[in-house]
């Protein structure tokens, strides 16, 4: 994978899909920030890994969600690289329940995390990346951003939210040269589904044409590939990676 830029911050990157992203990316050659919010052992342990493989990383601790902090992580890496070149905003939570259990404040709190982040992210990246006029941005949303989930009203809203704001991002970018493209990703197998019961793991896979849940270094992969110089005519676009259980 070929990639003009040099460094890349992966937020929510201490676990799960975000610590096989940045390793992944490190292992293409980019200098990997690896961003946590409260998890800084673990982010020292995606960092040492890493290293280990001959790749170069810093861990970076903040909230996304955190106005003030984000705008200053950026600040720090642009100060220390010279520029940022590539962003990936990956951090989120879940907090479910049934809609007519829902409170505002539920609601919100998702929203605050996973959206409003993503937007402050994307502003940002926008005016740094602006002055060299390079850069990529890749926007993990999630498969019920796209088909809605019930209990996940407050989720999938998030998530639909993201794929908007980024074709709009994409346009306003593209003058300069900064392309914004999303990931949705369906069932990836991560702790998250290893504590899901049997049964229930064989209700999703039957929905899933490919007959499995999806590795993290799979979308990690597709993620590389959109910041990518091969994907460099690519904006805009939203890649599913759900092994065809939405179309």
């Amino acid at each position: 994978m070929k990639f003009s830029g040099k460094n890349v911050l992966v937020t929510g990157a201490s676990r799960g899909i975000g610590a096989e992203i940045a390793k992944t990316l490190a292992g293409y050659g980019l200098k990997v920030w690896v961003n946590y919010r409260s998890g800084e052992e673990q982010a020292n342990a995606v960092k040492e890994e890493i290293v280990k493989n001959g790749g170069e990383a810093e861990i970076i601790g903040f909230d996304v969600s955190d106005e003030a902090a984000f705008v200053d992580a950026i600040k720090k890496i642009a100060e220390t690289d010279g520029e940022l070149s590539y962003l990936v905003n990956n951090a989120g939570i879940t907090k479910d329940k049934l809609a007519m259990r829902m409170k505002v404040d539920e609601f919100m709190v998702v929203i605050e995390a996973n959206l409003k982040s993503v937007f402050i992210g994307c502003r940002e990246a926008l005016k740094t990346m602006g002055k060299k006029r390079f850069g990529s941005v890749v926007n993990v949303a999630s498969i019920v951003g796209e088909t809605g989930n019930a209990g996940q009203t407050n989720y999938s809203a998030s998530k639909g939210g993201v794929i908007a704001m980024t074709k709009s991002f994409a346009q306003e970018a593209a003058p300069r040269g900064i392309r914004y493209n999303t990931i949705t990703p369906g069932f990836i197998a991560t702790d998250m589904t290893d504590v899901l019961k049997d049964e229930v793991k064989e209700a999703f896979i039957s929905k899933i044409p490919l007959g499995r849940f999806g590795e993290p270094k799979e979308v990690a992969e597709a993620v590389a590939f959109l910041l990518s110089d091969h994907a460099s005519y690519i904006t805009g676009e939203t890649l599913k990676v759900n092994g065809g259980m939405y179309m």
